[in-house]
């Protein structure tokens, strides 16, 4: 049966996830635990990156957590060589900064810790696989403090327009779903979000999104 057969007969497919972590304990436990999770299928556990790399050519897993730091090919590395072939959510003890810009700027689709519960974490899997990035709360707190830092105050004046744009945006809203629910058209959306990323300083719709939940604009 095909993914299209599946979704016809109500059967939702499974997120196949790849492991990397080097300790041999917590990959395994990790993936022990996800087992369990609705939605999620282990395909495959690897101990470093570049092991990481080689078994998504052959697994093809839809999202690989990553661990940051590993022997040898490291986790940044390896988002970025997997980068357009599978969804990268980065999965560590280390809320460092730097780390979480280099991950970013590797192509991860979100930057977790450890500590996060195995629910959660096949949540932040599945939505993280349904193109919606994912963070910790210590990481986004981290994140929304380096976008403060950058914003010029002189910028930060939205239209109201802009701001039910930027609100909508902040729930992870593609731009047809806004469009839709502002009876915009798509272009017109599109405009406005290049304007609030301007007029806010921002990089992406990511940054624009800490902005707003930091801002309460929800």
């Amino acid at each position: 049966m095909t993914g299209h057969d599946r979704r016809r007969s109500g059967i939702v497919p499974k997120v196949r996830t790849l492991i990397a972590d080097d300790e041999r304990l917590i990959r395994e436990g990790i993936a022990a635990l996800l087992a369990l999770q609705p939605g999620i299928e282990i395909v495959g556990i690897a101990d470093s990156g570049s092991e990481a790399v080689q078994l998504a050519a052959t697994l093809a897993p839809d999202v690989v957590l990553m661990d940051v730091r590993m022997p040898g090919m490291g986790g940044v590395e390896a988002a970025s060589l997997l980068r357009g072939r599978a969804t990268v959510l980065m999965l560590t003890t280390f809320d460092d900064d730097g780390y979480i810009v280099a991950a970013l700027h590797a192509g991860a689709s979100g930057y977790l810790l450890k500590d996060l519960p195995a629910t959660e974490l096949a949540q932040a899997i599945r939505l993280a696989h349904a193109g919606v990035d994912q963070y910790s709360a210590a990481v986004t707190a981290r994140l929304a403090a380096m976008v403060r830092s950058r914003i010029p105050r002189a910028t930060l004046a939205l239209t109201d327009r802009e701001t039910d744009v930027l609100r909508l945006l902040a729930t992870g809203a593609a731009n047809r779903e806004i469009a839709r629910s502002l009876f915009l058209s798509e272009g017109t959306v599109k405009n406005h979000v290049s304007s609030i990323l301007n007029r806010l300083g921002v990089r992406d719709r990511t940054q624009a999104a800490i902005y707003a939940h930091e801002q309460g604009i929800l």
